[in-house]
C-alpha cells in the first residue's frame, strides 16, 4: 500500500484488449445493448403492424359500405399474414430481451441474427408484393436503411458487424433469386446489379459507422482504467467526486473506486506536490484501519488528470439515509445495534488520530456481510483530518484536501469554522445520525445550509421522543441529547466512551441476529442466493 498506483494501459495480448472482443467495451455500454435490441424489436413490431392495420381497416370500411373491393385487396392478403408473423416474431424478441440472465454477448448475437431475418422478410415480401400489385419490381427496399442503422445502434466488434451487414444486404439478391426460381417474379441481370450496388454502399456505410461507435466505446474503456482496475459503472456522484463499480483486471475482484477531482471540488488550479504528498500520507494512515466496520481500502493513487482515487471493497446493501427514507424510523434497539458498530469504526480512527468530519446517514452503510445482516460499514474515510498534523496553515492545501462537512450533521465548532477539530465533532455527528434513525427527521431544518449551521451552533435540539410515535427509552434519549451538546466538553469524549455507554443501556442487546436476518429476508433478499 506504500507504493503509489499508476495508470496502466491494458495488456494488448489479453482477451479484454483485443479489438475484436466485445469485452473491450465498457460494461454499462454493453448493458445498453439490451435496451437497444428491445427498442429495435419494438420499433419493427410497430413497423410490421402498420401495413396489416391499414389493410384490414380498408377492408372493413369497404365491406361496411358495400363498395366493390379492388382486386389488389385480395392479392395483398397473403403478404399481410406474413407481416403479422414478422410482427409476432419481433414482439417475441422484445420479450426475450427483458430477461436479465441473457448476457450482452448473446444479446448482440441475437440482435445480429434478428437483423438478417428482418432484412430477408422485408426484401422477399416487398419485392413480391410490389410485383403482384403493380406488376413491376421496386427500385429499392428498406433493407439498406436497416443495414446502415443496425451497427450504429448496436455497438459490437467491427468484424462481426461487417459479417452481419454483408449477410443482411445479401438478402435482396437472394430474394430476387428465390422469387425467380419460384417463377413468381421476372428478374433481369440489371435487377441483380442494382441490388448488389445498393447493398455494397449500405455495407460500407454500416462498417464505417459501426467501427466509429465501437472505437468510441473502446476509448471510453481506456479512459476508465485506473491502475489495475477498470471502471465499469458509475454508482453515484457528489460535490467532490464520483463512485464507480470497478473490477481488477487480473484478479477479477470487484471493487468500488472513489474519484476525487480538484475540478469537482471547485479547484481549477491543478494539484500541488504538497497536496499529493499529504494525500498519500493520509491514505497510508487510513489503510492501517482494521476495524471490520470501516470500509476496506485496497489501493490508492493519483491519476494523470490530477484526480485522487481509492479502490475500496464493493458492498451490497443500503445506506442509512435510504433506509429511513424508504422504510421509516427504526426501533430503538436496532438503532443502538447500528450505532455501536459506527462507534467501533470511529474508535479505531480516533486512536490513530484521525477525524472523519463527515459522519452522516449516507456514509453509514448497512449490508449483508458474509452470513451477517445489518452489518455496518462506515464509508468516506477518503480525506479525513489527521489531528496530530495540527491546524492547516496553507490555504491552498486546505481547500484541496479538506472534505467539508454536511451542514445537517455539522458540529457547532465545525460550523463556526474552527480548525482545531478533534474526534468530538464525529460524536456530535453520530448523535445527529442517531436522531435520524430514531425519528426519520433531521435535528434541525432550514431554508439553506447557512441557516442549518447557525441552528447547530446556537439552537437547542428538540427531544427525539416528541418527534416520533415509536417508543424511545429515556436513557437512550438522554445519551443522544448528550452527543448533541453545543460544548464539546459536555459530550462523550471519545467514540470508545460512547460505545461503552450504548452497551450499558437497558435492552442494548435486544436486536438479535435472527431479527436482523428476518428483516433483510423480507425487505432486501439476497440477490446472490
Amino acid at each position: 500500500m506504500d507504493d503509489q498506483v499508476t495508470l496502466l494501459r491494458p495488456d494488448s495480448s489479453s482477451k479484454e484488449g483485443r479489438s475484436g472482443s466485445l469485452s473491450s467495451l465498457p460494461p454499462d455500454l454493453l448493458e445498453q445493448i439490451r435496451g437497444r435490441v428491445r427498442l429495435l424489436a419494438l420499433f419493427l413490431t410497430i413497423g410490421f403492424a402498420i401495413d396489416p392495420v391499414l389493410y384490414f381497416a380498408g377492408f372493413g370500411v369497404a365491406s361496411l359500405t358495400d363498395v366493390q373491393l379492388e382486386p389488389e385487396y385480395y392479392k395483398r392478403f397473403p403478404f399481410q399474414v406474413a407481416n403479422l408473423a414478422a410482427m409476432v416474431a419481433s414482439l417475441a424478441v422484445w420479450a426475450v430481451t427483458r430477461h436479465r440472465k441473457l448476457v450482452p454477448s448473446r444479446l448482440l448475437t441475437l440482435g445480429l441474427f434478428y437483423e438478417v431475418i428482418v432484412c430477408f422478410v422485408i426484401a422477399f415480401g416487398t419485392i413480391w408484393e410490389v410485383h403482384v400489385v403493380l406488376g413491376s419490381l421496386p427500385y429499392m427496399t428498406w433493407v439498406p436503411v436497416v443495414v446502415v442503422l443496425f451497427p450504429v445502434i448496436l455497438p459490437g466488434p467491427p468484424r462481426r458487424m461487417l459479417i452481419a451487414s454483408v449477410l443482411a444486404a445479401a438478402t435482396v439478391p437472394l430474394s430476387l433469386w428465390l422469387l425467380s426460381l419460384m417463377k413468381a417474379v421476372p428478374v433481369t441481370a440489371g435487377d441483380y446489379s442494382d441490388s448488389i450496388i445498393q447493398g455494397g454502399v449500405a455495407v460500407a456505410l454500416a462498417y464505417m459507422g459501426g467501427r466509429a461507435v465501437y472505437g468510441l466505446g473502446r476509448e471510453v474503456a481506456k479512459a476508465r482504467e485506473l491502475g489495475s482496475y477498470r471502471l465499469e459503472e458509475r454508482l453515484g456522484a457528489g460535490g467532490m467526486g464520483e463512485v464507480w463499480r470497478a473490477r481488477h483486471r487480473m484478479l477479477a475482484r470487484p471493487a468500488a473506486i472513489k474519484l476525487i477531482r480538484p475540478a469537482l471540488a471547485g479547484d481549477t488550479r491543478g494539484v500541488s506536490r504538497e497536496a499529493i504528498d499529504r494525500f498519500e500520507r493520509e491514505a497510508q494512515a487510513i489503510a492501517r484501519l482494521r476495524s471490520p466496520h470501516t470500509v476496506e481500502v485496497f489501493d490508492f493513487g493519483t491519476a494523470s488528470d490530477g484526480a485522487f482515487y481509492y479502490a475500496m471493497e464493493l458492498l451490497e446493501g443500503i445506506d442509512a439515509d435510504t433506509l429511513i427514507r424508504k422504510f421509516g424510523p427504526v426501533p430503538a434497539e436496532r438503532a443502538v445495534f447500528l450505532l455501536r458498530q459506527v462507534c467501533h469504526s470511529l474508535s479505531e480512527a480516533d486512536a490513530l488520530g484521525l477525524v472523519h468530519r463527515d459522519i452522516k446517514p449516507a456514509n453509514i452503510f448497512l449490508c449483508r456481510y458474509g452470513e451477517d445482516c445489518d452489518f455496518v460499514k462506515v464509508l468516506d474515510f477518503g480525506l479525513v483530518k489527521a489531528v496530530r498534523d495540527g491546524p492547516d496553515t496553507n490555504p491552498g492545501l486546505t481547500r484541496e484536501n479538506t472534505v467539508y462537512g454536511t451542514p445537517a450533521f455539522m458540529a457547532p465548532e465545525q460550523a463556526l469554522g474552527r480548525t482545531d477539530l478533534d474526534g468530538r465533532v464525529d460524536i456530535y455527528a453520530t448523535g445527529c445520525v442517531a436522531y435520524w434513525l430514531l425519528t426519520g427527521q433531521l435535528v434541525f431544518t432550514a431554508a439553506n445550509p447557512m441557516g442549518l449551521m447557525v441552528q447547530h451552533a446556537n439552537a437547542p435540539p428538540t427531544p427525539p421522543s416528541t418527534r416520533t410515535e415509536l417508543p424511545i427509552p429515556p436513557d437512550l434519549e438522554s445519551l443522544v441529547l448528550c452527543c448533541l451538546a453545543k460544548d464539546p466538553a459536555a459530550r462523550p469524549q471519545s467514540a470508545r466512551e460512547l460505545m461503552d455507554r450504548l452497551e450499558a443501556l437497558n435492552g442494548a442487546s435486544d436486536w438479535t441476529a435472527k431479527q436482523a436476518r428476518a428483516w433483510w429476508d423480507l425487505h432486501l433478499p439476497d440477490r446472490t442466493a
